[in-house]
């Protein structure tokens, strides 16, 4: 197996060299940047890029983003990124194509070398190691808002979201005006809407419901 590791910390890129070399996987080319690792692909044709996400010039995802520019110069090329930080939008991207030959590992989770090796052989087999955090956020980037509300909740919200005041919501929902006071604190409360002088929770809460009703329909 050939390798290239894109990975701007040279005491990180010298130690996963290291280790691989160790297992008998060579390393084509060790790179500090998303351009070189780019050059470093064409080059070399790797069976597997490793790369960090973060890297020169800005050190915010150049890693990831060249290594999914390099999987769609050559199609089905595995990548195994490795990173302090989950970059949700452009996880979404590397593993949009499907799982075949992609993994993401967070760093702290790859302190033990034997299961990040075993996550290298995976996926350069085709296979795939995402780390859970990562499935858990992608998730949660799918997930209304709203989904944390009890239907009456959410029907207050809705109410809310005509201009109703409480008296008005109460008497449409034919429940007491204390019951909806205590429904609207619990919403703001489940959508994280702490009290502030310069925003209104009601508005903000209202602003949520109707963006969340627009992306489903």
């Amino acid at each position: 197996m050939r390798v290239v590791i894109a990975e701007d910390s040279v005491l990180l890129r010298a130690g996963v060299q290291s280790l691989l070399a160790d297992v008998g996987i060579e390393t084509a080319a060790a790179v500090s940047n998303g351009d070189d690792l780019l050059v470093a692909v064409r080059e070399h044709q790797p069976d597997l890029v490793i790369a960090d996400v973060r890297m020169p010039p800005t050190f915010t995802d150049e890693g990831i983003r060249a290594a999914i520019a390099a999987r769609k110069e050559v199609p089905g090329l595995p990548v195994l990124v490795v990173s302090q930080y989950v970059e949700g939008s452009y996880a979404v991207e590397l593993i949009a194509e499907g799982t075949s030959g992609v993994g993401y590992l967070l760093k702290e989770r790859v302190a033990d070398v034997a299961d990040f090796l075993e996550a290298v052989r995976r996926v350069a087999g085709g296979g795939s190691a995402i780390d859970p955090d990562v499935v858990a956020q992608m998730l949660s980037r799918n997930r209304s808002p709203l989904e944390g509300l009890t239907a009456r909740e959410t029907e207050v919200l809705g109410e809310m979201a005509q201009g109703l005041s409480n008296a008005a919501i109460a008497k449409n929902l034919v429940v007491t005006q204390g019951a909806v006071e205590n429904h609207i604190s619990n919403i703001f409360a489940k959508l994280g809407l702490e009290a502030s002088r310069d925003q209104n929770r009601r508005i903000r809460a209202v602003l949520t419901y109707l963006d969340s009703t627009t992306v489903r329909t």
